[in-house]
């Protein structure tokens, strides 16, 4: 089978890559390396793989890659709170141009489609568990937290109306809080954030009090999810949450990776204000149902989040360690800036 990635160099798409590899798949994967990084995938090369680095919104390019490939995994897009309120504009215009891009040369041969969404999309939903048919509840315009949500919202809806109009076989996965090795601090994700502090004896900085809580999935988990509906008949047309359902607030989760990492580090709480934009807002519980994914292929997450933690807990030592030997290394940075360093001076 021939599979297309887009954002392939990316933390999730990387593992996907790798696990059709494994399947003896042929993989092409596409990445403007804007959030990707050629590191990730460095171990890939072979025969049966292949690197493009383009934008996905180069219809050129894209036309021929999407014309070969049996199904298309569609990762590429803005990743992360900070890097979307840091530059909403590209964040946006990156998700619905490239998203919208895709389809429609998908389309020309009904090519499948498997559409990467995110849990964001649930915005401010209160009653959890989050289904895939419940109501979003978005916050205002005016708070730019929400763009990334409504870009991917409207990813869906357009990705369900090639579905109905032009019978593309698409699939929708709302991914929640995904973590494994590889995975960047850099654009605001929590864990890989933790675990560097806790290595090198920086503070634990906690938002607010650390009372929200998520639920957190091995990359193995979501990209056998990821790959199972992708070659189920009844997946089309569908939208799936993918995910784990044990939830941990952000609190005991720094509690827990300071006892892994057998770390002498301080937990300091750190106020929105102090990092954020004024206007930020955050989610206080974000946990997804799992029973429509786990009907369909019998879905249960695999790894524990013990487990989980302290396969990033071994690459990070691993990548601290080589980031001292060369610091051109990417993927490994400072813990944050401006006012945490001041609290981490406290």
């Amino acid at each position: 089978m021939k599979v297309l990635i887009t954002g392939g160099a990316g933390f999730i798409g990387s593992h996907l890559a790798w696990s059709h590899l494994a399947q003896q798949d042929h993989v092409t994967i596409v990445d403007d390396l804007s959030t990707g990084s050629l590191q990730n995938v460095a171990n890939l090369a072979g025969p049966r793989f292949d690197c493009h680095i383009k934008s996905v919104t180069d219809i050129d390019s894209m036309s021929e890659l999407i014309d070969s490939a049996d199904v298309i995994y569609h990762l590429a897009a803005a990743v992360g709170v900070r890097l979307i309120l840091q530059d909403q504009r590209r964040s946006m215009a990156t998700n619905l141009y490239g998203t919208g891009v895709v389809l429609q040369l998908a389309a020309r041969q009904r090519k499948r489609v498997i559409l990467t969404s995110t849990s964001e999309v649930y915005g401010k939903q209160t009653r959890v568990p989050f289904c895939e048919d419940a109501d979003l509840v978005i916050g205002p315009t005016s708070r730019g937290r929400w763009s990334y949500a409504c870009s991917k919202a409207m990813d869906e809806f357009l990705a369900l109306a090639f579905w109905k109009e032009a019978r593309v076989p698409v699939v929708i996965a709302r991914i929640f809080n995904t973590i494994g090795p590889r995975q960047s601090g850099r654009y605001g994700m929590v864990v890989p954030t933790f675990v560097q502090q806790a290595l090198t004896g920086q503070n634990i900085t906690v938002f607010g009090d650390g009372s929200q809580s998520r639920c957190f999935t091995h990359v193995k988990d979501v990209t056998r999810a990821l790959m199972a509906i992708a070659m189920h008949p009844d997946a089309v047309g569908q939208v799936f949450n993918v995910g784990s359902s044990n939830e941990i607030s952000i609190l005991e989760l720094a509690h827990q990776i300071k006892q892994l990492t057998n770390s002498r580090s301080h937990i300091v709480p750190l106020t929105y204000e102090a990092v954020y934009p004024p206007d930020f807002e955050d989610v206080s519980r974000r946990v997804p149902d799992l029973s429509k994914l786990s009907k369909l292929i019998g879905y249960e997450p695999q790894v524990s989040l013990q487990e989980t933690l302290l396969d990033v807990i071994k690459d990070m030592q691993y990548r601290l360690h080589e980031s001292a030997r060369d610091p051109s290394i990417q993927g490994v940075e400072p813990a944050w800036h401006g006012a945490a360093r001041a609290a981490n001076a406290g």
